[in-house]
């Protein structure tokens, strides 16, 4: 098997309701403990017991208010709102744990690359290499009105100002302090050798920025890039910047097309599509026996929220299906939200025609991603089919209940997985990079960041990579 093990991340929103939209009102779900420190460091406890390579943190800056022209129902049913900050949680969560990861997302639309940089170094010093960045250009108008637009800006331009903004940060991290700079001379009183400190001098279409990034190099200089844009814009993006991709492909054959497309991009611009770890998106309902997962998922099913999912689809998609009667099949229709929201349920499974109220019972659980439900066994075999036919590397996965889905997977999926010899049963590295990529700390020398590294900075910095020691 490539790679030699199943990745995994735990996919989390820090909010009431994430993809399984009226689940908080079940009564084994704990999700209206998200404002509590407790909560995060329980769950990160539980997930570093289970070897996860991460929690990956989604987020939005708006509120779904699509469906009936309104954000009532996302309000009502706690659709992803109220949502806090992802980044806050972070040293929560590495306060006790040693090697588990922390993917954060945060979007290129609306904080300047500067001030940006210097939160993702902060959190790398704090973790000591163990973060990484879900890239996002945002997709929802409610956050574009609310931080002083007048509507999204058009989804292919969000990704030119993405790739300005990523040369920003590469220059910051990468380039402006030399891996020597700090000296700590207390006897000549030097801090830092102000010659090998530079000023990036950036000057481009959207951002200026001239001087030195604010802070030392940390352990990984560029967190881990994460990126889920799945458009042939967004597969170009992550074919050039990606170190991992998130998918969301309801079947294999679905999910196999795009990441045959995405290893094609890399390709295509000389990148080994090997390198690119791709994670698709699943929710597990695990049960000891067969019949025991299937009463349990009928149970989360009672708790689901019809207008939720369809407020979260009216997000994702930009479509009101409140137009729609619920026996009406989708039909495609191109604007400025998530293509592939839209795609998936027309034009990916020409087979099929997805009515509305089809939609909503499947986005009621697990959002747009499939639902696994049976035995440890049967869990494991299903994964490694994704594995072996879709050609994924790992999965983000989403919570029906919380923390109860993942509880269930650490104590009876993983143990399964790891006597297959598909979860390693020891974390290899203490930076999320190291142990994504045997050991290395830094982006490999041919990625684009690189080319913003001064002389001398080659992958010899790499030495003490497995240690997780700062540079």
């Amino acid at each position: 098997m490539k790679h030699g093990r199943i990745y995994l991340n735990a996919f989390v929103m820090n909010c009431v309701g994430h993809q399984s939209p009226g689940l908080w009102t079940h009564p084994a779900d704990e999700s209206y403990r998200y404002t509590d420190m407790e909560y995060w460091s329980e769950l990160a406890r539980t997930l570093e017991r289970g070897r996860f390579d991460a929690v990956f943190l989604a987020d939005v800056l708006g509120v779904y208010d699509v469906y009936q022209g309104s954000r009532d129902a996302s309000v009502r049913d706690a659709a992803q709102v109220p949502v806090n900050d992802p980044l806050l949680v972070v040293p929560v969560m590495a306060q006790v744990t040693k090697h588990l990861g922390f993917g954060v997302t945060s979007s290129v639309s609306y904080e300047p690359p500067y001030l940006f940089a210097r939160r993702m170094s902060t959190l790398d010093h704090l973790t000591k290499g163990r973060v990484g960045w879900n890239i996002v250009t945002s997709y929802l108008d409610s956050a574009a009105r609310n931080l002083g637009l007048q509507r999204q800006v058009s989804h292919d331009a969000r990704y030119d100002i993405a790739d300005e903004y990523l040369d920003v940060c590469y220059k910051l991290w990468e380039g402006s302090w030399e891996d020597d700079a700090v000296v700590r001379d207390r006897n000549q009183k030097i801090y830092a050798d102000p010659a090998k400190v530079h000023e990036i001098g950036h000057q481009g279409k959207y951002f200026s920025v001239p001087g030195i990034h604010l802070c030392e190099p940390s352990p990984q200089r560029t967190p881990v890039l994460y990126q889920a844009g799945a458009s042939a814009r967004g597969r170009a993006f992550a074919a050039k910047h990606a170190e991992c991709v998130f998918i969301i492909a309801p079947t294999i054959p679905m999910a196999r097309t795009y990441v045959r497309a995405l290893r094609q991009e890399a390709e295509k611009i000389g990148r080994d599509p090997a390198e690119i770890r791709v994670f698709s998106m699943f929710t597990p309902i695990v049960g000891r026996t067969q019949a025991e997962a299937e009463e349990k998922y009928l149970d989360y099913a009672r708790h689901a929220s019809y207008h939720g999912a369809l407020a979260l689809y009216g997000g994702w998609s930009g479509l009101d299906l409140s137009q729609y009667g619920p026996d009406e099949p989708l039909q495609y229709v191109r604007n400025e939200a998530i293509y592939s929201a839209v795609e998936v349920f027309t034009k990916m499974d020409p087979d099929r025609q997805w009515t509305v109220a089809e939609i909503a019972k499947f986005i009621g659980i697990g959002g747009r991603g499939p639902v696994f439900v049976g035995t440890p066994e049967s869990i494991a075999d299903t994964m490694q089919a994704w594995v072996d036919e879709a050609d994924v590397d790992g999965f983000n996965i989403a919570y029906a209940v919380t923390p109860g889905t993942f509880v269930d997977f650490v104590n009876l999926v993983v143990p399964e997985l790891q006597a297959r010899g598909l979860v390693w049963r020891d974390y290899a590295a203490d930076t999320l990079r190291g142990n994504l990529y045997g050991g290395r700390r830094h982006l490999p020398d041919h990625h684009p960041a690189r080319q913003y590294r001064r002389q001398g900075q080659g992958e010899s910095a790499d030495v003490g990579a497995v240690a997780g020691t700062s540079s």
